[in-house]
């Protein structure tokens, strides 16, 4: 064997395993894409798997993880699987009943034998769901439910969310890459971070004030400041801090430059507020900037872990 060929297979065999570490991160969105209904107005991507090798990981954990993950977490442990087997994970929020419903999807070491098995132990029923069987912590429809759907992809929602996630797998109702817009924001959006995600609409404000670290009782009325923006994407990329970059498209130029204005009256609010109420600890809004290019916004703030740390105990 030359020492060239070896090479040229060594080579090969490093591109195909990087082609294949991509393609399943694309998977489990194209996934998502194919599994969450019409209606559907935010998406978010999260690499727990990346996530994981950061050394303020548990400081972005505690920040981010809202209680009904915390939640699932739990329930997701009683099913025999861990959180730190969990390599992938796909938000999907959806207006149900007047207010936006998550749902998802999440890779990883999920077996569906180990999970019936380890259900029956804890005396978890399994409740049929179309082709799926799922665990669910509650007979209400607002109740958390689990489902595995093949080996290393499992499914979680209320249960009325996760019954029309399956519903549309099943083909009984469209998917939301039937809608040109939303999957068009999301194949222009998606980025190589660990986290990113999309909004629009209704859903535009609440992921903003997921990621950025709002100030609860400002005097901005955030749905007035959101009036005229379509969509909103952005992206997290955790080093020494946490790097944060958002982008709004506007419905015109002027728009865009009426939001960049309000924006300057945010962060001075927010200023003013936060030495207030946390005196001599670092700003997360310090390091924001802000800047309008046609019909876009654009945002990019460095936050401090000891910021996070701040929120978290709030």
């Amino acid at each position: 064997m030359s020492k060239n060929w070896l090479h040229k297979f060594t080579l090969g065999a490093v591109l195909l395993a990087t082609a294949s570490a991509c393609a399943q991160a694309q998977d489990i969105v194209k996934e998502a894409m194919a599994t969450f209904p019409v209606g559907t107005e935010r998406l978010e991507y999260s690499s727990t798997a990346k996530l994981r090798t950061l050394p303020d990981y548990n400081t972005l954990h505690e920040r981010y993880l809202g209680p009904s993950l915390r939640t699932l977490e739990t329930q997701l442990a009683t099913l025999g699987v861990r959180e730190n087997e969990i390599n992938e994970i796909v938000l999907g929020w959806a207006t149900v009943g007047g207010s936006l419903e998550m749902g998802g999807l999440a890779s990883g070491q999920i077996d569906p034998q180990t999970m019936a098995r380890e259900a029956a132990a804890q005396g978890v029923a399994a409740t049929p769901m179309g082709s799926a069987s799922a665990y669910c912590f509650g007979t209400a429809d607002n109740s958390m439910c689990v489902a595995a759907l093949a080996r290393s992809l499992g499914a979680f929602g209320r249960r009325d969310v996760l019954k029309s996630m399956l519903d549309v797998r099943s083909g009984q109702a469209p998917a939301i890459n039937s809608s040109p817009t939303f999957s068009g924001l999301v194949e222009r959006d998606r980025k190589d971070t660990p986290i990113w995600g999309v909004a629009l609409g209704s859903a535009i404000e609440d992921a903003f004030k997921g990621w950025m670290p709002v100030q609860k009782n400002l005097p901005i009325d955030m749905a007035t400041v959101f009036a005229n923006v379509q969509s909103l994407a952005y992206n997290v990329q955790p080093t020494d801090k946490v790097h944060l970059a958002v982008e709004l498209a506007c419905t015109s130029g002027d728009a865009a430059s009426n939001l960049r204005q309000g924006f300057d009256e945010l962060r001075l609010f927010q200023k003013v507020a936060w030495q207030r109420q946390f005196p001599n600890t670092p700003n997360p809004f310090d390091d924001l900037t802000v800047s309008a290019s046609g019909e876009t916004v654009l945002l990019s703030l460095s936050t401090p872990y000891s910021a996070l740390e701040v929120r978290t105990t709030q």
